[in-house]
């Protein structure tokens, strides 16, 4: 009776943040709207960005032939990303913030399975909920499914090496995913307009200084949500706990 209890109560806090995120309505944006980057920009990212989307590929088809099972934590780690990257928060001009939610499945399967898992759910946002972001797909996805999931890992893994709990790990993994994300968001426009007098590196300061008053909370938050997430399914599931890296 006591465990049913605890199940609850850690259940509230993911079904209000669930639900809060699905009621948004200001979805106008992913964190590059559509159309405003120059088309050979737009190019540039898509190219880039390809040979991790193979690397994915690869990486996803190695997993479910070791393990079969796994299928359902891939689909798992799809949902939570696409759920948490709907949540729009206006920032700068043409852009918005939002949790990616790519921790969990960063710290379950490592980072070159969420190329993949994060660029469909991108991709499933601009089709099925009028996000925008066709032409700069392959810039979104670099920065959500490629840039971020590696530096969470690389936290995730050194957070581990340093024998830190496994909630605290995914905290950081989390965290960090998230804030490497908009830095690199602020790099890839940054490029496109750099700024008249400074050049490069004063936009570069002015977009990080924009996207970091709301990334770094939300950062925080998504943080806390994954290890929330984690406990509930660990509580419910003991095997869980044996499928992170």
């Amino acid at each position: 009776m006591r465990n049913y209890r605890k199940k609850q109560v850690l259940a509230v806090p993911v079904l209000v943040c669930l639900l809060t995120l699905l009621s948004q309505e200001n979805v106008s944006a992913m964190h590059i709207m559509e159309g405003y980057l120059p088309p050979i920009w737009s190019l540039i990212w898509f190219i880039v960005f390809l040979p991790f989307f193979l690397l994915g590929i690869k990486e996803i088809r190695r997993v479910i032939h070791r393990d079969p099972s796994a299928k359902t934590m891939l689909a798992l780690s799809g949902a939570f990303v696409f759920v948490l990257s709907s949540l729009k928060i206006p920032s700068v001009t043409g852009s918005s913030s939002h949790p990616t939610g790519v921790g969990l499945g960063t710290a379950l399967f490592g980072p070159s399975v969420i190329s993949v898992l994060g660029s469909i759910c991108l991709l499933f946002q601009a089709l099925l909920l009028a996000h925008g972001g066709i032409t700069t797909l392959g810039a979104n996805a670099f920065s959500m499914a490629v840039a971020g999931p590696f530096v969470g890992f690389a936290s995730y893994r050194v957070a581990r090496r340093l024998h830190l709990s496994q909630q605290v790990s995914l905290f950081l993994c989390a965290a960090f995913a998230d804030l490497a994300t908009y830095i690199t968001t602020s790099v890839q426009l940054a490029l496109v307009f750099p700024d008249p007098v400074s050049g490069f590196g004063g936009s570069l300061v002015k977009f990080l200084g924009v996207f970091l008053m709301t990334q770094i909370p939300i950062a925080i938050v998504e943080g806390l949500l994954t290890v929330v997430f984690y406990n509930l399914l660990s509580d419910s599931l003991p095997v869980f706990k044996e499928v992170f890296r």
